[in-house]
């Protein structure tokens, strides 16, 4: 069945299987595609948060507290600049993300360190997975962004507490002075430790990695400092989490884990695209209208003004069924998508600002499973499901599995 086709012919809602979704496990309420509450749009369909994604004439990076960050006079980082600045800069990093690349230069390295980690975890009996995937992570982003010279080691948790920061954007100010001040803190003994260091090493030797390109733009330190983070949220912290969703799922579906390793590299990246679509690892994305927006849904046009925010419902619209047909909370790698659907629906963003590492995240992830589930592995404890506040996305911890005996 197409995804026209089950729009058009929805199944009753008492018939529907059971959601799917491990990172929302609560039953799906009924909202409106389109939603004013106060000054905040929230938008549900896919139709209508593609359209604000692809809209950058329209709209501005709202997200990830970019909206404090441009009251600084500092050059801004890739994620938060909009227009021709933006796209001269997406156009000059692309290079380090094109699917030849990642295959020619970290494919290797995805290898070798999947293969150690996997080593180590089956010498060990078990681990905790959420711990073994941040390995993986920081090392290939690392290696692409330039953070090979850390002056001690422990480099995932200074970026984690980075991290780990609240969306200041709405505090109240005695919050929000303490809140930047502890961001402060953080950011420069991650500075001090990692970045700077990267710096001083490329200075005397540039390489093929995002630091040796930001110094060759004239970049400060502090401007490195905070595309460093950037990148590390992008880099680090999704996909770490997306490798263990991905494998929760798996270990607890034998026949579609059983199918994913025997299948070609093809069929493999169909099924993580699922679960990536099932499970997106950032579930709202932020945009602030500079320009009066139009959009419509089921015939209904709604007239977004100049200056609201506008909440973009990633999860909502990636269960949309009029792009992803039935039972959308249903993991079905099989399912036919509407014309012009990426393989993971909305959940590496689109438009302008979508995600340049969507192949690195996929491949790193299939590489490391592969390994990782042809041990004869067991769910000892189940993740524990967090939520981080400051980049809106899910996050497993205590995720420990053991390898059977017998």
């Amino acid at each position: 069945m197409n995804a026209s086709h089950a729009a058009a012919h929805p199944r009753d809602p008492e018939q529907r299987p059971p959601s799917q979704r491990k990172s929302d496990p609560s039953p799906p309420t009924a909202a409106p595609a389109v939603e004013r509450r106060g000054d905040v749009w929230h938008l549900r369909s896919y139709q209508a948060v593609r359209q604000v994604l692809r809209d950058a004439d329209a709209t501005r990076q709202a997200g990830f507290n970019a909206e404090l960050a441009r009251r600084s006079s500092l050059r801004q980082p890739v994620l938060f600049q909009d227009g021709a600045e933006h796209r001269e800069q997406r156009t000059a990093i692309a290079r380090f993300f094109t699917p030849k690349t990642v295959d020619e230069r970290y494919r290797t390295l995805m290898t070798e360190l999947s293969d150690a980690l996997v080593d180590d975890l089956r010498a060990a009996g078990g681990a905790d997975l959420d711990d073994v995937s941040l390995k993986l992570a920081v090392e290939v982003a690392a290696r692409v962004v330039g953070l090979t010279d850390s002056r001690r080691p422990g480099m995932a948790g200074r970026l984690e507490a980075v991290l780990s920061l609240e969306r200041l954007t709405a505090a109240a100010p005695a919050k929000r002075a303490l809140g930047m001040l502890v961001a402060q803190a953080r950011m420069w003994w991650f500075y001090l430790l990692d970045v700077r260091p990267a710096i001083a090493a490329r200075r005397r030797e540039p390489r093929e990695d995002v630091i040796s390109h930001l110094l060759a733009k004239r970049y400060r330190g502090v401007e490195i400092l905070i595309e460093c983070i950037t990148y590390g949220a992008a880099g680090m912290a999704t996909t770490r989490e997306f490798i263990c969703m991905a494998a929760w799922h798996l270990l607890e579906a034998p026949e579609l884990r059983a199918r994913y390793l025997a299948a070609a590299e093809a069929e493999r990246h169909r099924i993580l695209h699922e679960i990536l679509r099932l499970e997106p690892v950032v579930a709202h994305l932020y945009r602030r209208a500079v320009g009066d927006i139009e959009v419509e849904h089921d015939g209904v046009t709604h007239s977004i003004p100049t200056g609201a925010l506008i909440d973009l419902d990633l999860r909502a619209a990636n269960a949309d069924p009029a792009a992803v047909g039935e039972d959308p909370l249903q993991l079905h790698p099989e399912r036919e998508l509407g014309a012009g659907v990426q393989p993971a629906v909305l959940s590496f963003g689109d438009g302008a600002h979508r995600c340049p590492g969507a192949f690195i995240a996929i491949q790193e992830s299939d590489v490391f499973l592969q390994r990782l589930l042809r041990l004869p592995l067991e769910v000892v404890d189940p993740p524990q499901l967090r939520w981080n506040e400051l980049i809106e996305s899910y996050e497993l911890r205590g995720f420990r599995v053991a390898v059977a005996v017998g």
